[in-house]
């Protein structure tokens, strides 16, 4: 399905999980109480799937139609088990990790394989599934370590994943706005 052609020029895409407004309200309300953190709000909360990039137009239909032969993958649930963090003795972000799942896998697997036959090149990224919350700035990492420590134990969160989606999102530091540019239903 192609985008609209009054679009002028093509935003950075990536595919992804919209995360439901009440578990993304849940990840909320870990907000707050760390020094150097910026907050992603909520309604940008999301899974990267696949990052594409800056692509033409011409480029962006060929992405959005080999996407559409993903529907047939089967919905299925995915859960939010802990907080972890990015980049080690240089902490770069605060994220909500996901509980392994081989349908999860399965859906990213398959996007690669459509993306690559789409003339994307691959890419060259481990798949790490998460929900980013926070990018950090100058967070040392014992800071980092009492933070996740005083947040409590994480109560796990799970939600059923009924359709990915082509996200577009404006070149910057990251962390939003995103916008869904298509949505792909998977099967019941």
């Amino acid at each position: 399905m192609p985008f609209p052609p009054e679009r002028p020029a093509m935003p950075r895409l990536f595919t992804g999980l919209e995360i439901p407004a009440d578990v993304g309200f849940s990840l909320s309300l870990k907000r707050g109480g760390l020094a150097g953190a910026r907050w992603i709000e909520a309604d940008d909360y999301h899974i990267t799937l696949r990052f594409i990039g800056d692509i033409d137009q011409r480029q962006a239909d060929d992405v959005a139609d080999s996407l559409d032969s993903l529907g047939q993958s089967l919905r299925f649930p995915l859960r939010l088990t802990h907080l972890g963090t990015f980049g080690g003795d240089k902490p770069r972000a605060l994220y909500a990790g996901i509980e392994p799942s081989d349908a999860l896998n399965r859906l990213q697997a398959a996007q690669e394989r459509v993306l690559q036959r789409a003339g994307l090149p691959p890419d060259g990224r481990k798949f790490v599934p998460h929900v980013t919350l926070a990018r950090l700035r100058g967070a040392s990492p014992g800071d980092v370590a009492r933070f996740i420590a005083d947040t409590g134990r994480f109560e796990p969160i799970t939600f059923s994943v009924a359709h990915f989606v082509l996200f577009s999102s404006k070149d910057g530091v990251g962390g939003g706005p995103y916008v869904v540019e298509q949505t792909y239903p998977l099967s019941a």
